[in-house]
């Protein structure tokens, strides 16, 4: 009996050993699973600013996750933010929003800390970033980020959507940089999908949509594409004074760029340049006549 009974126990206990290594099992898979969908980074900004004492001070803030903002002390009469993900970059899974407003009569000007990063994403996942900008009548955003440089395997989405009320004045520009030249870095892999759209008065008044996937230096390479190009800014400027800025940025622009006035008082500018460095110098120029004043001081760290 004795025997019998430890024989049994044994093949019970084998058997419950085998259910729970599989249930482990399955359990690791499922675990490995939602940690492929579960976003690896999450960033949530949200501004609005007001005129107020002869300048613009903060009249809303909110951020969340790893997305930060810090106001550096600025002469003249705008707000200054300064943006920073401390997720230290992008890739596959992450989603960052930012929701900027100014109200009459404010002034913002927003950048980031530093160039931002986008890295190897894994199969089927990509980053994905939202900008939500609006300007009221008398109002102005300056929309200006540093550098976003890309890695081989990158995936990443943008959305930039700007409502401009009449009278508003708004500066959006994006530099993109395709791998690091001076490492040597080409990008053979990697999928960049970038759409802008500026509204007014509810009525859509200019989209535009980049798409560059797989093998990048090859795309740029060709002579109606990129002209061998490994950076690139675009740029656009909306407000009254916008037909009187069109002669003076064009005496600026060196041979691979270009500016054209659009209806509804909007500047549209796309800069292509050999890499991150030449860019930088052909745009720093563009930036300060179209805002009439330095850039942030975190552009020139």
């Amino acid at each position: 009996m004795g025997a019998v009974t430890v024989a049994s126990d044994g093949a019970a206990g084998d058997s419950r050993r085998d259910g729970i290594e599989r249930g482990l099992a399955v359990n690791m898979r499922a675990t490995m699973q939602v940690a492929t969908l579960t976003p690896r980074a999450q960033g949530a900004l949200r501004l609005v600013a007001r005129a107020a004492r002869g300048g613009s001070v903060i009249d809303t803030l909110r951020t969340s996750g790893s997305l930060k903002a810090l106001f550096p002390r600025a002469p003249g009469a705008a707000l200054q933010a300064v943006f920073l993900n401390t997720a230290g970059g992008l890739t596959g899974g992450d989603r960052m929003e930012v929701d900027v407003a100014a109200e009459a009569g404010a002034h913002l000007v927003v950048a980031s800390q530093a160039a931002e990063r986008a890295y190897r994403a894994q199969p089927g996942s990509h980053a994905e970033v939202t900008v939500a900008l609006r300007v009221a009548a008398g109002a102005r955003i300056d929309w200006l980020p540093q550098e976003t440089i890309l890695f081989e395997g990158a995936a990443l989405r943008r959305r930039l959507r700007v409502d401009l009320a009449p009278g508003g004045r708004v500066l959006l520009c994006e530099p993109v940089i395709f791998g690091r030249a001076a490492m040597g870095e080409v990008l053979h892999a990697a999928a960049l999908r970038d759409r802008w759209e500026v509204w007014q008065g509810g009525r859509l008044i200019w989209a535009d949509a980049l798409r560059l996937e797989g093998d990048i230096a090859a795309h740029l390479a060709r002579a109606g594409c990129g002209g061998g190009a490994g950076a690139m800014a675009g740029l656009a400027y909306g407000g009254p004074d916008a037909a009187a800025l069109l002669a003076p940025l064009r005496a600026l622009l060196p041979p691979t760029c270009g500016v054209s006035l659009l209806p509804d008082g909007l500047l549209v500018l796309r800069l292509l340049m050999r890499d991150g460095f030449t860019l930088r110098r052909a745009l720093i120029p563009v930036i300060e006549r179209l805002t009439g004043a330095p850039l942030p001081k975190v552009w020139r760290l």
